[in-house]
């Protein structure tokens, strides 16, 4: 029984390691789970922890990481105008995850040529950002442009995103020939 905490104890230890977290993508690469945004406020509200209430993303003193993490969980629950409600409460509006939920939600919402710009705008405001690489893949699979999608899964390869969920949903969606669907 010792063996196995002492190897739970080295793996834990080598992912503090400054950039070996970051190198395979960080946590916010899986899909979100649920939270009291979604679960209890209503009309495009985000929790605030602080206060223990829903809150209007553009009145509120929510920092940008919680605007963020509201904007993400109400784009892959599919509500795309609360989502950019939150993403434009933030205070950057040019970071690359800004840049990629907006593209995120232009590519949901039938704005392909929009999304790839943005994509590519996130890409070239952090080329290490392998949720927009798989998005941006994705997003070349479904208009036919398989070849640059099989470009993007290898960057995000040769960033160390093997076997992370941008690599394996950029992976399905060549191989199904349709990019996720939440």
């Amino acid at each position: 029984m010792v063996w196995p905490m002492r190897f739970v104890a080295i793996a834990l230890g080598l992912c503090l390691l400054p950039g070996v977290g970051a190198a395979v993508g960080s946590l916010d690469d899986a899909p979100p789970q649920p939270t009291a945004t979604t679960t209890k406020c209503t009309g495009g509200q985000v929790w605030d922890a602080g206060a223990g209430a829903c809150v209007s993303p553009q009145q509120s003193r929510l920092d940008d990481d919680t605007l963020y993490r509201a904007g993400r969980e109400f784009a892959y629950s599919g509500a795309y105008g609360h989502a950019g409600a939150a993403l434009a409460a933030m205070a950057d509006q040019q970071g690359d995850r800004v840049l990629t939920y907006r593209a995120f939600i232009a590519r949901k919402t039938g704005a392909a040529d929009e999304s790839l710009a943005l994509y590519e705008a996130a890409i070239a405001a952090n080329p290490d950002n392998l949720l927009a690489r798989s998005y941006l893949g994705q997003a070349l699979v479904e208009v036919g442009r398989t070849d640059a999608a099989r470009a993007q899964l290898a960057e995000i390869r040769g960033r160390g995103g093997r076997q992370t969920w941008p690599e394996i949903a950029l992976r399905n969606a060549l191989r199904s020939g349709v990019g996720y669907s939440y």
